[in-house]
């Protein structure tokens, strides 16, 4: 993978190096592989989480709400910086807006583009890295998975009913 730095020369690619971890260590556990980190400004880790759904049998327990529980309480997010291996659903989007985090690193939108343009449109700092081992992860999940894929992503189909 190629770095890439944000304006403030912090290297992106290993921002995602973290978030990248936590997908392999949530695909090892039997969930679904994708990991989210935040960031202060500088880089420093606040917190790194994964989606757990499946482990916790907790349907809102996903990478981007998992990585912001273990911050903990920050009095500003408007500097932090969230890094997810997929683009954000529209509930972590939701919870990306509702708190103002500043800015958004994903590892790639191939599989699935979530609210990233919403996030765009009210001025939230949105990057792409399109990172191959992030993508051959997640698309090889569908692939494997796709009832446990589409119950993630609340789409009721054929293969997800009882």
């Amino acid at each position: 993978m190629s770095s890439r730095t944000d304006a403030s020369g912090i290297d992106l690619s290993l921002l995602l190096d973290t978030a990248y971890q936590q997908a392999r260590l949530g695909l090892d556990e039997g969930g679904i592989p994708i990991g989210a980190a935040l960031f202060a400004a500088d880089g420093t880790l606040l917190g790194e989480g994964r989606n757990r759904r499946v482990q916790h049998d907790d349907p809102s327990v996903h990478g981007e709400t998992d990585a912001f529980r273990a911050a903990g309480r920050q009095r500003d997010y408007s500097s932090t910086i969230m890094v997810t291996t997929l683009a954000p659903c529209w509930y972590c989007s939701g919870l990306i807006r509702q708190f103002g985090i500043g800015a958004v690193v994903i590892g790639e939108n191939r599989s699935f583009q979530g609210g990233q343009d919403w996030l765009a449109e009210l001025g939230i700092s949105v990057t792409i890295l399109d990172d191959e081992r992030c993508y051959t992860m997640m698309s090889d999940f569908i692939a494997t998975n796709p009832g446990l894929w589409n119950e993630d992503i609340g789409v009721v189909g054929e293969e997800n009913r009882t």
